[in-house]
This record gives C-alpha cells, sequence and structure tokens, in this order.
C-alpha cells in the first residue's frame, strides 16, 4: 500500500478497531483492510485468543504463509514458460537458420 501525501484518509474498521489508512486507491485499500479483518475474525474463530495483538499476529502468519505458498507457485510456472520459451526461440531459430542455408 503506498502512502501518498495528498490523498484523503480511508475510515476502516479491522477487528472492531477504527483506523485512518491513505493510499492511492480508497477502494483497494478498503478492500485489504475487509481481508484482515477477516482473517482475524476466522482465527479467532479457531483459536481460544481473544487478544486482539495476538490474533493480528496469527492473521499475519496465515497471510505470510499464503503469501510465501502463491510465491512460490509464481516462480515455478515462471519457471516453466521460461523454459518453454527458451525451446521455442531454439527452434525458431533452428527454422530460420535451415530457411537461410536453403534459399
Amino acid at each position: 500500500m503506498a502512502s501518498e501525501g495528498t490523498a484523503p484518509p480511508v475510515k476502516v474498521e479491522i477487528y472492531d478497531q477504527v483506523y485512518n489508512l491513505r493510499g492511492v486507491d480508497a477502494e483497494y485499500v478498503t478492500r485489504l483492510a475487509e481481508f484482515v479483518d477477516r482473517k482475524m475474525r476466522n482465527v479467532a474463530e479457531q483459536t481460544s485468543t481473544v487478544d486482539s495483538l495476538r490474533l493480528a499476529i496469527l492473521a499475519a502468519l496465515n497471510i505470510a504463509d499464503e503469501y510465501h505458498i502463491l510465491r512460490k507457485k509464481y516462480e515455478l510456472l515462471a519457471g516453466e514458460y521460461l523454459q518453454r520459451a527458451d525451446a521455442l526461440s531454439g527452434a525458431l531459430d533452428e527454422v530460420l537458420e535451415d530457411g537461410r542455408k536453403a534459399g
């Protein structure tokens, strides 16, 4: 979330606490706050913890876990696409080279 000096603050509520946040896109900031609120509430349902700081830490750990899993999947897919692109590039180079030899 990029901080913007001229953007008006966006009032959001996360786990019954009100925050005034700034960002370039107020709708995006609101969606992020709603996401964090849902994560905290999901963690609260699964644990007996009522301490909001502990819930925030557990929610942050869940979000970090999801992020790292998605990043690993992205890196694997990106690697596969790069390998395919290299193979296709090599094949194209061969076809072009054969065309030059024949022509």
